[in-house]
């Protein structure tokens, strides 16, 4: 199957002051925009339990935004902006907020012809005994300065890789790097707001679930929920579940092709525990998703099972050997575990498509029980389009309102196809407000 999409058929006109620079004072007092099978009706998102049926299970992504905007001074005075986009070494993001003393990331480095070798260095206030919050000089919030004295943070540039920059950074203290980011960097608003980021973002860019840092942008969808919303949930009968997906920068990236199939996609990280997968069984392999990353991880799981159960030409394990077989009885080959990645295609290739999905989810149930493992982690660069894209587990889907001609704007109509036009058309027409803090909207195909 080839996908022949135009990216100019999925413009529309979005005046800037559509766009919600900030979110409104109370989360879930935001406007929620309901499609219901072609019908298109508006409320309050606190009500929106009212729409959903007893017994469905949602899934949320609970990763949380780093601060991952950092800036340093060279001595010629020249400002340099480094953008942590995902660990290098050591590449797992547990171990990589763990680190003590030195670690790489993949950056983007904002003027970098005027760093093109030697050590950038700044100097950190030491955290305080009770951690408190004050602005630095960049405007990222660090605790204040203790006895203990200041922290030199060193960054030096190490080598191009792919579309970004191996970064090593080190520091004369014992604090873990999840501090260090905490203490030098900026929490990265999107682009599109054009503005700096405020202390009030600290907390509005942030869902009140998150918990697994990782990610440089929120998964905005969630951001209008609150306990008292989660609690509505709870009583109304709707189960909760959570995965994990880090998001990306890429995931700002505009298509900038005329064709959507000459644009790359961007590789995400995601795990999903065992007990995940478990109740995703339970439920019949369909689940309402709470965002775009949600459903990225959730349509990408089908994919994983599908290769468990019949390995598509090429796949390899963790030290690049071809694998014949996945579904092994010990889920290994040589000895490793297997290392799962869904390419962007993948979903459009021949037979790529046969398993069910409940067999698909059932394989990896199978292959954790196998070896003993209480989380899969994998990546993934699925595109998911209207060019004969077929959801395997997404049944709803929770989402605010995307900019024109992204892949994100591809996602929702490969969902409720051609009426994402009607939708869109509505919230213009009634003063929904748009992309991260804007409004939010429940579509059910």
């Amino acid at each position: 199957m080839s996908v022949d999409i135009k990216i100019a058929d999925y413009n529309y006109n979005l005046p800037d002051e559509r766009i919600a620079k900030f979110p409104v004072a109370e989360r879930d007092r935001s406007k929620l925009l309901v499609y219901n099978k072609g019908n298109i009706q508006e409320d309050t998102f606190y009500n929106i339990g009212n729409y959903l049926p007893k017994g469905e299970l949602m899934v949320f992504n609970n990763t949380k935004v780093i601060r991952a905007r950092m800036h340093f001074r060279k001595e010629t005075g020249a400002l340099i902006e480094i953008f942590l986009l995902e660990p290098y070494l050591p590449a797992d993001y547990e171990q990589m907020f763990q680190s003590r003393g030195k670690c790489q990331w993949l950056c983007l480095i904002g003027n970098k012809k005027k760093w093109k070798d030697g050590e950038l260095s700044q100097k950190l206030p030491a955290a305080s005994s009770n951690g408190a919050p004050v602005p630095s000089s960049n405007g990222a919030p660090v605790p204040e300065a203790s006895a203990s004295g200041v922290i030199t943070l060193s960054a030096r540039y190490i080598a191009p890789h792919a579309t970004s920059q191996i970064v090593e950074f080190s520091w004369d203290s014992d604090h873990s790097f999840a501090e260090i980011v905490d203490l030098a960097g900026e929490l990265p608003i999107p682009p599109y707001l054009n503005r700096d980021t405020e202390k009030s973002d600290l907390t509005t860019y942030q869902t009140v679930y998150s918990k697994i840092k990782g990610s440089v942008a929120a998964p905005t969808a969630g951001l209008h929920f609150t306990p008292a919303v989660l609690s509505g949930l709870d009583s109304l009968g709707i189960e909760r579940d959570e995965v994990t997906l880090h998001v990306g920068a890429g995931t700002f990236k505009p298509v900038k092709s005329e064709n959507v199939a000459d644009h790359e996609m961007h590789a995400e990280h995601f795990a999903v525990s065992l007990s995940t997968i478990q109740n995703l069984i339970k439920h019949g392999g369909k689940a309402i998703a709470v965002g775009t990353t949600s459903v990225r991880t959730l349509e990408s799981l089908y994919y994983i099972g599908a290769q468990l159960s019949h390995p598509p030409v090429g796949c390899k394990d963790s030290q690049s050997n071809p694998i014949d077989n996945l579904s092994t009885p010990e889920g290994k080959k040589g000895g490793e575990l297997l290392e799962f990645k869904v390419s962007q295609w993948e979903p459009y290739q021949p037979g790529a498509n046969e398993v069910p999905a409940l067999d698909a989810l059932k394989a990896i149930e199978g292959y954790l029980l196998d070896n003993k493992l209480d989380t899969l982690h994998a990546s993934t660069q699925i595109i998911i389009t209207p060019a004969g894209y077929d959801y395997k587990i997404v049944k709803m889907l929770v989402t605010n309102f995307h900019q024109p001609q992204s892949t994100l704007l591809l996602l929702v109509s490969a969902l409720i196809g051609d009426k994402w036009h009607e939708v869109y058309d509505y919230a213009l027409a009634h003063d929904f407000r748009f992309l991260s803090y804007g409004d939010s909207s429940l579509l059910i195909p």
